[in-house]
């Protein structure tokens, strides 16, 4: 998928404060927002709210690299925070990191679940998929950087749990939390025994501690 799937025009902010950014949302329809790194002096810009809110329905928005037109020039990023209205539609605020084709990003990638209808554990064992984690933290260059990443249930049995080591990365990609060592192998996944216990049950029951030790840090961004 093309890097440039995801452009955005934008304008640069002259002014600040929170009631220049009140008033850029309540009369120009555009939200504030950031560009930084690269070593760059970060730069203040606007976005058209409509335009960064069709962009961000897409899941892929979060994981590639989009390119910023800020007047004549173009910058390419990746999206690191946005701030939403805790009650309302709207986006807030933004934040984006210049990229360096030669120097390896860090961004959280979505994890796809394939063959649920036809894993083991639930087809043959009449188990139930419980998922703890919807994505990862990556580190690869930005010429590597994929969409999403797949989780494979196919032969994943009753009781057992999948872990981030048991993910195959793209060549080129690693995983952040690996980095930091096998205490850090957090469950993505498993598949629990169905109630009323069974041979899985044992099983599920180690499983499921695994999963409710691991599921707080698989929070959003």
């Amino acid at each position: 998928m093309s890097a440039d799937q995801f452009e955005l025009n934008c304008s640069v902010r002259t002014d600040a404060g929170k009631g220049a950014s009140r008033r850029l949302r309540r009369l120009d329809n555009a939200i504030p927002a950031i560009l930084y790194g690269g070593n760059k002096d970060p730069i203040a810009i606007t976005i058209a709210h409509d335009d960064i809110l069709h962009a961000t329905e897409n899941e892929a928005f979060f994981s590639h690299v989009i390119t910023l037109k800020i007047g004549k020039k173009k910058e390419k990023a990746v999206i690191k925070a946005l701030q939403r209205h805790p009650a309302k539609p709207f986006i807030m605020h933004a934040d984006f990191l210049r990229v360096d084709e030669k120097q390896a990003i860090t961004v959280k990638v979505p994890l796809h679940f394939v063959n649920e209808d036809k894993c083991v554990g639930v087809k043959l064992g009449s188990g139930s998929i419980r998922k703890t984690l919807n994505e990862i933290e990556i580190s690869c260059l930005p010429s590597n950087l994929p969409e999403y990443i797949e989780v494979d249930m196919l032969d994943v049995e009753v009781g057992q749990t999948l872990h981030i080591s048991d993910i195959a990365l793209p060549q080129g990609v690693t995983s952040v939390a690996l980095s930091h060592g096998g205490d850090s192998d957090l469950s993505i996944a498993q598949v629990q025994a169905p109630r009323g216990g069974g041979d899985g049950s044992d099983a599920d029951a180690d499983g499921g501690s695994t999963a409710a030790d691991d599921s707080g840090d698989g929070a959003d961004n």
